[in-house]
């Protein structure tokens, strides 16, 4: 079951990596443009959060009843590897989903399309970046 669900949760990052750069890419287009918030936008803003919260619940299944790393709960912090999957992966993905959580809530609640499309680019830009630095790359 531990294989399945990393196999899972790593390829889903590649779907999540596609979504956020097409979300973010699209705000930048949009906010320098001055373009109306169309369907498209909204639906890659809805399929992007929806990615990352499916990636929060199969990290948080990992983390807590899976992993090898993390389910004895005696961290290492002296080693890079136990250090990386017990702490940095973790933290920098909460606050990953975080901002793409607060982008998604904040500009929903707009009705203006120029501020959507500022704090979609701002706040996903920083999801995104947040993951391409928490993603173990040596593991791909």
């Amino acid at each position: 079951m531990y294989t399945f669900f990393l196999q899972f949760h790593s390829g889903l990052r590649w779907l999540i990596l596609l979504a956020a750069a097409i979300v973010v890419i699209k705000s930048l287009i949009g906010l320098f443009s001055g373009s109306n918030y169309s369907k498209f936008d909204k639906i890659s803003s809805i399929s992007f959060t929806m990615l990352m919260r499916v990636q929060f619940v199969l990290g948080i299944v990992l983390y807590f009843f899976l992993s090898p790393y993390t389910s004895r709960f005696t961290f290492n912090m002296s080693d890079a590897t136990e250090r990386f999957w017990s702490v940095e992966h973790l933290l920098l993905m909460f606050f990953a989903i975080g901002a793409a959580e607060m982008g998604s809530k904040i500009s929903g609640k707009s009705d203006d399309a120029l501020v959507k499309f500022k704090f979609q680019s701002i706040l996903y830009g920083i999801s995104l970046l947040l993951i391409l630095i928490g993603i173990p790359w040596n593991r791909i």
